[in-house]
């Protein structure tokens, strides 16, 4: 079964890929331009920051999960960082429930993609290398 491990950092990696590109069309999807000038300039700031912030986070755990997935499981900060990588997809799954409508499909496939994403880092933890 622990073989199974690089198969599901590379997931993760590409997994945390798509929510980069995904982020990074915010602006385009959501409208921001047109809905962030509602706010107040540094509201709107700080929103397009956090947004940029979290799209680097996705693309360093990709990069961690691809170029160094060997590592991960089998050294202490390796586990420490799937560790951390599990908590922040199972955290958002919790956000999710906590700040968006859990009755809607688009939020239930959203619920159902951070779950995954919490499994792709917690399974390597447990199985190991």
């Amino acid at each position: 079964m622990a073989n199974l491990t690089p198969t599901l950092l590379v997931a993760g990696g590409i997994f945390n890929l798509c929510f980069a590109v995904f982020h990074l069309c915010f602006w385009r999807l959501f409208r921001w331009k047109e809905d962030l000038a509602s706010l107040t300039p540094l509201n709107r700031a700080v929103m397009q920051i956090l947004n940029l912030c979290l799209t680097f986070v996705f693309l360093l755990m990709a990069y961690v999960s691809l170029r160094h997935g060997a590592e991960l499981p089998t050294t202490p900060l390796g586990r420490t960082l799937l560790g951390g990588f599990a908590l922040f997809w199972f955290l958002r799954l919790i956000e999710q429930l906590a700040f968006f409508d859990a009755s809607k499909p688009r939020s239930l496939a959203f619920m159902l993609a951070f779950f995954i994403g919490g499994l792709l880092y917690t399974l390597p933890l447990v199985l190991g290398a």
